[in-house]
C-alpha cells in the first residue's frame, strides 16, 4: 500500500488467502456457503483466497470466527493443525485453541525466543489502508499484540461499520492523530494518547489526516477455558 514502507521483504501476509482457502476446504464449506455465513459476496471470498483482494478488518474477523482460525494462523505463525484452530464458544467469539503445541499453559510454543526483530515481523495488509504487524515472537493464546499502521484516509472497516469482538482493548498512538469512535462517543487521539475499553462495544478507527498513523494495539482475550 502507498505510504507504508516495509523494513524487509518478509511478508507472510501474502499467504493469507491460500491459508484461508485450505482451512475452508478442511471445514467442508463452499465459497458460496462461507460468503452466506459472513454476509459478503462469493466473489469477494474468491478474490481474497486468490490474493486479488485484501479483506477489511471486519470481514477478516468474520471469516476467522466462522472457520475457527486463530490470529496466529492468519499471520502464518501456526501450521495447519491444532495450533491454528480456535475454540468455538457459545458466545460466538473467536478464541485460540490452547493445544499441546503451546506448551503447558504457557501460551508460547517450544523453540521461540523472547525478541521479535523489527525486520522480520509478520504482517497482514488489509483493505481500506490498514496494516497489522505482529509484535510477539511466538504464539500467545491470551493476547493480540500489534503495531497497526493507518495510511491517510485509512479506516478499520471498508464499509465504515463498527467492529465488535471479545476481549479488552488497549491502544497507544505512537505517531500521528487517529479518530476513534467507541460506543456513542468520538475521540481524537494524538501522539502519546491511549485508550482502553471493552471490545464488545462497537468501535472503529479512521485516519483523517494526510500522514501515516502508527499505533500499538493490545487485545486481552478471556481465558480460553471460559465461555
Amino acid at each position: 500500500m502507498e505510504g507504508l514502507e516495509r523494513d524487509s521483504a518478509f511478508d507472510p501476509g501474502t499467504e493469507l488467502g491460500p491459508r484461508l482457502r485450505r482451512v475452508r476446504e478442511d471445514r467442508g464449506l463452499s465459497v458460496r456457503e462461507l460468503a452466506r455465513r459472513v454476509q459478503c459476496s462469493p466473489s469477494l471470498i474468491s478474490q481474497i483466497e486468490r490474493g486479488l483482494s485484501a479483506p477489511s478488518v471486519g470481514i477478516l474477523y468474520a471469516i476467522a470466527t466462522e472457520l475457527r482460525a486463530s490470529l496466529d494462523f492468519l499471520f502464518g505463525a501456526a501450521a495447519v493443525g491444532d495450533a491454528m484452530l480456535a475454540t468455538a464458544h457459545g458466545d460466538g467469539h473467536l478464541r485460540p485453541h490452547n493445544g499441546a503445541a503451546h506448551g503447558a499453559g504457557s501460551g508460547w510454543p517450544d523453540g521461540h525466543g523472547l525478541v521479535q526483530r523489527r525486520g522480520s515481523r509478520r504482517t497482514i495488509d488489509l483493505a481500506s489502508g490498514v496494516r497489522w504487524e505482529r509484535l510477539t515472537p511466538g504464539a500467545d493464546d491470551r493476547v493480540d499484540f500489534l503495531e497497526v499502521i493507518y495510511e491517510p484516509s485509512g479506516h478499520s472497516t471498508d464499509t465504515r461499520r463498527p467492529l465488535r469482538h471479545d476481549g479488552q482493548e488497549y491502544g497507544l498512538i505512537i505517531s500521528g492523530s487517529l479518530r476513534a469512535d467507541v460506543g456513542f462517543e468520538t475521540f481524537e487521539l494524538g501522539t502519546g494518547d491511549s485508550i482502553a475499553f471493552d471490545s464488545s462495544l462497537p468501535h472503529q478507527y479512521w485516519n483523517t489526516t494526510d500522514a501515516d498513523v502508527h499505533a500499538i494495539w493490545v487485545v486481552v482475550h478471556a481465558h480460553p477455558g471460559r465461555a
